[in-house]
């Protein structure tokens, strides 16, 4: 009647705008990575209590990490596939996740104001997993945390800058554009960063920021709500396959 050659999106047009509607994504990354930190600490009780140094109080032993999904040159040997998925939403230590969950939740509503939630969680999805990509690739045989997703919000947002031009775009690219470029210098001068990570997720967010519409220029459509959900359901399956894989 409408014209259209799948008119509703079969049925789930509702369904996925009032999915994205009533759930801020910033808020659900920050409750998963809360939930998957305190996880990876009961998993082996002892890791607490192991001083590592100031740099890493309340640390998971890269058993937990391991078991519970961490990414890296190893597990994607193993044919781990899922784990570059699950290790986004993992950290190795409280200041990682403190560090991580504060960005998280600067770039977060501003990503979703100026490109829509639902683009949101393909850009922070897509990121995170170019990153690991890129670190595996390289040979970096464990590592996990939401940095590289990070730097994805701030590629988008760099994107956005380009495509916005004019003087508010300019001072978008200019903000985020040096936030990014101090945040990736010291990860050259801090122990442990996986810089690969954070070049692979900006690159990633940055051209996903320059193929998604932006939320002024045209509110989000089925398809893009439906992309959303399937990274959502991608990384509950993964989840799904960590935990079948470390408790059975």
């Amino acid at each position: 009647m409408c014209g259209r050659r799948y008119p509703g999106m079969w049925g789930l047009a509702d369904p996925l705008r009032a999915l994205f509607r009533h759930r801020r994504f910033t808020d659900v990354v920050t409750v998963v990575c809360i939930v998957m930190y305190l996880l990876s600490l009961l998993v082996d009780p002892g890791s607490i209590f192991r001083s590592r140094g100031l740099f890493n109080v309340f640390a998971p032993s890269s058993q937990a990490l391991l078991a519970l999904g961490a990414t890296g040159a190893l597990p994607i040997h193993a044919g781990r596939w899922w784990t570059l998925l699950t290790a986004i939403y993992l950290h190795g230590d409280v200041f990682h996740i403190l560090f991580n969950l504060l960005w998280i939740r600067q770039l977060g509503p501003a990503v979703e104001e100026l490109y829509g939630p639902a683009r949101t969680v393909v850009i922070f999805t897509v990121a995170g997993v170019a990153g690991f990509a890129l670190s595996n690739a390289v040979g970096i045989p464990l590592t996990v945390g939401a940095s590289g997703s990070i730097f994805g919000l701030l590629g988008a947002m760099v994107a956005y800058g380009r495509r916005r031009g004019g003087t508010f775009g300019s001072m978008v690219l200019r903000q985020y554009g040096t936030w990014a470029l101090i945040l990736f210098l010291l990860g050259f001068v801090m122990a442990s960063v996986n810089n690969y990570a954070h070049a692979g997720g900006f690159l990633g967010g940055l051209l996903a920021g320059f193929v998604l519409s932006l939320a002024e220029h045209r509110t989000e459509r089925g398809v893009e709500q439906l992309g959303a959900a399937v990274c959502l359901l991608l990384t509950a399956i993964s989840f799904g396959l960590a935990f079948w894989t470390a408790f059975t």
